[in-house]
């Protein structure tokens, strides 16, 4: 057996602010675990506080912040952890960095209108962003660049939580 099929999938969980990332990461954390397999989940804002303490939100920050996430990804899933990686990533380049270095990369992008967000905004982020308190923010004034072909895509503006986290679960089965 080849040490990539020994390693377990990476799920990295894509998309802007509000779309519902960390619900169904929390969700499907948890549902595996039910199933008796071993996962993590590594939330961008968990991370952010954490190991990759310090950054700032330049293009090279937010390149180091997906560097540690990977990182930290391959560790797991080569000790047969599935880590479930919920970071908004907004640029094309970081989650081809992450697709090339993880050998089971499988790109989920959370798919919701900019709109939606915006009224899910517990944080007020966004409307914090549209005044220039925040500069670039992803969606904004910082692109958000969408992903070319993901492995899936949930539209969490018309899917349950419930929904999505079974298509990932449908996506590990296959």
């Amino acid at each position: 057996m080849s040490r990539r099929s020994k390693q377990a999938p990476v799920l990295w969980l894509t998309g802007l602010s509000g779309a519902g990332k960390s619900t169904i990461a929390s969700l499907l954390a948890e549902k595996l675990r039910e199933q008796g397999r071993a996962a993590e989940w590594l939330d961008g804002d968990e991370l952010r506080s954490s190991v990759c303490k310090g950054l700032g939100f330049s293009r090279e920050d937010r390149m180091e912040n997906i560097r540690r996430a990977v990182y930290i990804a391959g560790l797991l899933s080569r000790n047969d952890v599935i880590p479930i990686v919920s970071v908004i990533s907004p640029y094309r380049e970081m989650r081809e960095y992450a697709r090339g270095t993880l050998p089971r990369f499988m790109e989920v992008f959370v798919d919701c209108p900019l709109e939606i967000c915006e009224q899910r905004d517990v944080k007020g982020l966004y409307a914090k962003a549209r005044s220039g308190e925040i500069p670039a923010f992803t969606g904004i004034s910082d692109p958000y660049e969408i992903p070319v072909k993901p492995e899936l895509t949930l539209r969490t503006a018309e899917q349950t939580t419930e929904e999505c986290v079974a298509a990932v679960l449908q996506l590990l089965a296959e």
